[in-house]
């Protein structure tokens, strides 16, 4: 049976599992308040379903609550950060406001986050970027579990390692375009995983290398132990994106990449992540910046349209569609996810609903 809930009182009781897996009220509130945003914006897959892995991270000791952002590297419009496994949404938040700070002042920032604990939704931070009138570029790794074969492959090497590129628009709202470089991300094959439900030919391949459509294959460990993977978006151009990211995310950050073997049980998910803020303003081609990039957005969602669409939408519309309509309707959380949060909440002595 589903459940379905409004914002408010689902990060309410969010907030409330994670304070009794050990954070402060102020750190539970900015995480929860993060998560229920995903969910808010259509992406589940980074929603409050990411919480029982949040608390078996806490309990392994992978993921530390009330960690903070230490800057390891300052010479003003460039920063290196290590999260030092603190929550993503924490760390992330005070690595892109010191970002954001520095390119305000300077007109640039490259900025490095290392051991970052999962970041969750990277374009809630090219958000926050581009409402400055920055535009902002977020290349990110994933240390977890290889999930994702390269193109040719037949297991997992890599994460989904995200790619995010904000661009604000003047007079209308950003261009935000925020994707993994796997065809989808992995926490919507947990989503689908856990409805019961089977995703798209060409997505997956099983734990033998073979097509399959059944999205356990990288949920949980297979009669062999091993695990199947996703293919990436584009074929080989989605594999060489990854590997950007994971060049740049994990080792340009000093965060790392991924070559070791797996440990199913490890439930930590680290991320590394580079980050290029730009301010137009100071770059001296803010008037044509401005007028070039309104005129061409236009010009795109001004065409025709072709059979079967409502129209061209633009990266960023269709959260913010997502938004309005789930702040109205709710948020629909399926059984299993449900049940999975209720016994979270217990491993860590909270035994509270919403």
């Amino acid at each position: 049976m589903e459940h379905r809930l409004h914002a408010a009182p689902l990060q309410d009781w969010i907030q409330r599992i994670l304070q009794a897996a050990g954070s402060s009220a102020t750190e539970a509130r900015t995480v929860a308040a993060n998560l229920v945003l995903a969910n808010l914006s259509g992406h589940d897959s980074h929603g409050v379903g990411m919480v029982p892995r949040y608390v078996d991270a806490v309990l392994e000791g992978g993921l530390v609550p009330n960690a903070t952002a230490r800057v390891t590297t300052d010479l003003g419009t460039l920063l290196a950060l290590d999260g030092q496994r603190g929550y993503g949404q924490v760390v992330g938040l005070q690595a892109i406001e010191m970002a954001i700070a520095r390119a305000q002042q300077h007109g640039s920032c490259i900025m490095t986050l290392a051991q970052a604990h999962h970041l969750g939704r990277i374009g809630h931070f090219a958000e926050l970027a581009v409402a400055q009138g920055l535009v902002a570029l977020h290349f990110v790794n994933v240390q977890s579990r290889p999930v994702v074969a390269p193109w040719g492959g037949a297991d997992g090497r890599f994460g989904t390692n995200p790619c995010c590129i904000g661009i604000p628009l003047e007079g209308r709202a950003p261009f935000l375009l925020d994707f993994a470089t796997s065809r989808v991300a992995q926490g919507k094959m947990r989503v689908a995983h856990n409805k019961g439900e089977q995703v798209a030919p060409g997505t997956l391949i099983d734990e033998h290398g073979r097509p399959t459509t059944d999205p356990g294959v990288v949920v949980v460990p297979q009669s062999n132990g091993l695990f199947g993977a996703l293919m990436p978006f584009g074929e080989y151009k989605g594999f060489g994106m990854a590997m950007a990211c994971e060049l740049l995310g994990g080792a340009l950050s000093g965060s790392g990449t991924w070559h070791r073997p797996t440990d199913p049980a490890v439930r930590a998910v680290v991320n590394g992540m580079l980050t290029i803020l730009i301010d137009p303003a100071r770059l001296g081609t803010q008037a044509a910046f401005a007028q070039e990039a309104r005129a061409f957005a236009d010009w795109v969602q001004d065409g025709p349209v072709a059979p079967g669409f409502e129209g061209v939408q633009v990266a960023g519309e269709p959260e913010r569609r997502a938004r309005a309509r789930r702040a109205e309707s709710g948020i629909v959380i399926d059984a299993q996810t449900w049940q999975e949060l209720r016994d979270a909440g217990r491993k860590v002595g909270y035994d509270g609903g919403p």
